[in-house]
């Protein structure tokens, strides 16, 4: 990310909330701002895992339980967040709970498509709503984790990729319309980063799979495989989940951030690509690159 002098810097070790907190990027943003001197309020679902971040890293991170996907945990989680950071309110949002399902679009089941639409985006906005009162009193910053999928379509990623191009969109709207208030919103746009999803990601589409007909499997069944294959490749040479938090933290603490952060040497390297290169150029390569 390169070095921050102290005039590029807008340090302010408040309090911050990280949503998917328990493994990989949340994780690792929970580890980096309590470095720094943050009241992390960690965003977990299982109070197991909340308990494991608290003997894990002790101090002033704080679990608390939100599951994106339910209106009543993401009020409650707001409202204890409120009592405990008072009249200074919340310097930090980080969105980052999600999830991925890899299928072809043609077979995708609409239910998992809304339910991955859901946790990547509307439950975003849920969540982002409720914390915008205690943002709006520390003008604080909200940080959206996306990714390189949002700007770059990869083949049997449409759901994920979707979910995160909408994502950027609202972030887009948001930070005009917040502006008056000093609030800043950001995305980040990893590449691949080396964390548990992609694990999940693969179990989930097995599952899914096993219930789709047998036309799915003999119209996609080699080229899904060949896909699920090179992400787990991909994935396990990514970047480490603690590069995505610096970026996160420059994000909250640079006094002018950028509306976007690519991180990762593949991301960069697409993005340029995609620049220069016809999309249908873009969309050959991509196939190249996984054997397709």
């Amino acid at each position: 990310m390169g070095n921050q002098t102290s005039s590029e810097q807008h340090f302010h070790p408040g309090a911050v909330v990280v949503t998917g907190a328990s493994t990989g990027i949340g994780a690792a943003c929970v580890a980096e701002l309590h470095q720094r001197g943050y009241h992390v309020f960690a965003g977990v679902r299982k109070s197991e895992d909340g308990e494991r971040l608290q003997r894990e890293i002790s101090g002033t991170v704080e679990p608390v339980y939100i599951d994106v996907m339910e209106e009543d945990s993401i009020r409650k989680a707001a409202e204890l967040v409120r009592d405990r950071a008072g009249e200074a309110g919340l310097w930090g949002l980080v969105n980052n709970a999600g999830i991925v399902i890899s299928l072809p679009v043609e077979f995708f089941p609409l239910d998992e498509f809304r339910r991955q639409m859901e946790v990547n985006f509307t439950g975003q906005i849920a969540v982002t709503q409720a914390f915008l009162p205690l943002l709006r009193m520390a003008r604080g910053r909200i940080v959206n984790i996306s990714s390189l999928t949002a700007r770059v379509a990869a083949p049997f990623s449409g759901g994920y990729g979707a979910s995160k191009s909408a994502l950027e969109s609202v972030s887009g709207a948001m930070r005009m319309e917040l502006k008056p208030w000093g609030i800043d919103v950001v995305c980040i746009e990893p590449g691949s980063v080396a964390t548990p999803i992609w694990t999940k990601s693969e179990d989930t589409a097995k599952q899914i799979v096993e219930t789709l007909p047998e036309e799915a499997e003999g119209l996609y069944g080699e080229r899904h495989q060949i896909f699920g294959d090179r992400a787990q490749e991909t994935g396990a040479r990514g970047i480490p989940p603690s590069h995505v938090a610096q970026a996160v933290i420059r994000a909250l603490e640079v006094r002018k951030p950028r509306a976007r952060y690519v991180v990762g040497w593949d991301a960069r390297f697409v993005l340029l690509l995609a620049k220069f290169l016809p999309e249908r150029w873009m969309e050959a390569l991509t196939l190249k690159a996984m054997g397709m």
